[in-house]
């Protein structure tokens, strides 16, 4: 016994649960920060005032809203799947939280009083497919919500959505194919530092990837069912679709967090593969400055969501589907011929 226990490391241990808790909390508390950002920036977009009563500048008014989802009546309408319609926003959440420990946000930083600390919670050589494979769980919930709620709208909610991640889903996969032939692996730390020559510039991006980086930007927002492909939900014909039937209380709000959560993947992951992660000018002398690009490159990601919400009008249904079919994953399979020859030639 004593002998098992002195093989376990329980520096790592507490190390790692930090961490967890840490990157768990920027979870929770990043949809508080992001809605109000978009509600303010759509409100300046609409030349109106947006919240501004609770708290300085409305900064409060999230957290009323969660308040008050938390303290809502919990009502599940009598033809529902009790279980099912219960069993769907958790199936959401939870994967959209999972995909946050293998993200690498900045370089190993010398912490005082800690030491050489590395700024992700784990690492292990296949982390791009095991994220592609979490997000692509997501839309499970959204079918359950749409089945289990028992409603014409939001079960044609969910049949939309899962049409729209087949499409899509495809596109952003292959997307991603050019990076990482580039890179040589699924290792996202060792893709982020393959884009670290030219000082840190030496992002993906840069380097023979701007087509991958478009199909990925399109179909991600396509996946996260934001404008103008939130076919899902649009308000206009189903109400709003698979939530259609969650009442303003703590199941709704889990929906609304996933959203904003996978919102906050796509972007981390973009910024991961094609913009050199934490890489930038002179984060090898000052490895602070990489946790200061990562978060300046995600908020330009969630400025673009918000910037196209204020916008862009919806997609048709059918333009959705052709568009996902005939223009971008024809795109995407050209961009991975086009990075194997590269590859050939100058790797």
């Amino acid at each position: 016994m004593s002998s098992i226990l002195e093989s376990i490391d329980f520096y790592f241990i507490l190390e790692s649960l930090i961490k967890i808790a840490i990157v768990f909390v920027i979870g929770l508390l990043s949809p508080v920060g992001m809605n109000w950002v978009e509600r303010r920036t759509l409100a300046l977009i609409q030349n109106r005032l947006g919240p501004n009563r609770v708290g300085p500048f409305g900064l409060l008014q999230s957290i009323a809203d969660g308040i008050k989802f938390v303290f809502k009546e919990d009502i599940i309408p009598l033809a529902a799947n009790r279980w099912l319609y219960t069993l769907a926003p958790i199936v959401m959440v939870i994967p959209a939280f999972m995909v946050t420990i293998v993200y690498p946000f900045g370089p190993e930083i010398d912490l005082p009083f800690i030491g050489p600390t590395k700024m992700y919670v784990t690492n292990f050589n296949v982390g791009l497919l095991y994220v592609l494979a979490m997000t692509s769980l997501g839309v499970y919930g959204i079918i359950l919500a749409g089945w289990g709620s028992n409603s014409k709208y939001s079960l044609l909610g969910g049949l939309r959505s899962s049409a729209q991640v087949i499409s899509y889903e495809l596109s952003l996969s292959l997307a991603l194919v050019g990076a990482m032939l580039q890179s040589g692996s699924l290792d996202l730390v060792k893709i982020v530092e393959n884009q670290s020559g030219w000082g840190g510039m030496q992002w993906h991006i840069f380097m023979f990837q701007p087509l991958g980086f478009i199909i990925y930007l399109i179909s991600a927002i396509a996946e996260t069912n934001r404008v103008p492909f939130d076919l899902p939900e649009a308000e206009t014909e189903l109400v709003g679709g698979f939530h259609t039937e969650y009442s303003s209380s703590l199941k709704f709000a889990m929906l609304f967090m996933a959203e904003y959560v996978n919102m906050l993947t796509v972007a981390v992951l973009a910024t991961v593969v094609f913009l050199g992660g934490w890489n930038g000018p002179f984060v090898k002398d000052f490895p602070v400055l990489g946790l200061l690009y990562f978060f300046i490159k995600i908020s330009f990601f969630m400025f673009l969501y918000i910037w196209l919400r204020g916008t862009l009008p919806r997609f048709r249904y059918d333009q959705l589907m052709n568009f996902g079919w005939k223009v971008l994953l024809p795109l995407a399979l050209i961009n991975i011929v086009i990075s194997a020859v590269i590859g050939l030639i100058v790797y």
